[in-house]
């Protein structure tokens, strides 16, 4: 089995052009927001400096010339569009049959890859940091992505390792501060499969897969909206503190 599910243009070609139109205004908005100086700030250990503003928090191109944004988390409070997408019936049934159960919310994310700027994301799993959050839940937790352009290996499609779910957390990186991301020396690069798909498709896997994606160095930015659920009836995200003394329980 190979972990992951490909609904290739999930959503037309209108649907996605509003949505685009959507996150370059809760860009726009999120931003002049920071650039007013109406946020807190957090540096995480690897040096990437983080700001919250609206209940949303900016991950900035950690090396970009200028400010550039990475992501913003949590998203879906910021547009009645974005909200929306929680309860779309094309994302919320092949969801909760990835999870096993009725699926409900997690936390709703959203991606830049700017052109020529979009950075990488090294192996890892998003498991561990949601183990942080919530400890055993976090199995249960998988992400729909919605690819707002096309996606191709050269402007940093995801590359995942097929069938990597079944084999639980991985060791981690020792060399990496965060304590999150995956140890390379583990990872089998003869399995990985690069997704590549048009504007519109979605990308379903769960918490324990491995993943990573390249560079975007392009001359077109790379967007995508990214809906994690859970089961339903369990905290969000936002309810929840990050513990990363919960990692040491971890390989």
């Amino acid at each position: 089995m190979s972990g992951y599910v490909l609904l290739p243009e999930l959503f037309t070609a209108t649907e996605v052009d509003r949505l685009r139109d959507v996150v370059e205004l809760v860009h726009a908005d999120v931003v002049s927001a920071a650039e007013a100086g109406e946020t807190t700030v957090n540096v995480w250990p690897d040096g990437h400096r983080l700001e919250t503003v609206y209940g949303t928090t900016i991950h900035w191109e950690p090396d970009a010339a200028g400010k550039t944004v990475r992501s913003l988390s949590p998203v879906a409070h910021l547009h009645p569009a974005l909200e929306e997408l929680w309860s779309e019936s094309r994302l919320v049934e092949p969801m909760s049959s990835l999870i096993g159960a009725p699926a409900g919310r997690f936390v709703a994310k959203l991606n830049f890859k700017r052109a020529g700027v979009g950075s990488e994301f090294a192996w890892h799993q998003d498991f561990p940091y949601w183990y942080g959050c919530c400890g055993a839940a976090a199995y249960d937790i998988a992400t729909a992505i919605v690819m707002l352009d096309d996606n191709t290996a050269a402007n940093g499609a995801m590359t995942l390792i097929p069938g990597s779910p079944s084999e639980g957390p991985v060791r981690r990186d020792p060399l990496d501060p965060t304590g999150l991301l995956v140890d390379p020396t583990v990872v089998d690069e003869t399995r990985v499969v690069t997704v590549e798909a048009p504007a519109g498709s979605v990308l379903m896997f769960p918490g324990l897969m491995v993943h990573r994606s390249a560079p975007n160095r392009t001359a077109t930015d790379r967007r995508s909206l990214l809906y994690c659920f859970q089961p339903t009836g369990r905290p969000e995200l936002s309810a929840l503190q990050y513990n990363p003394e919960r990692l040491a329980d971890l390989p």
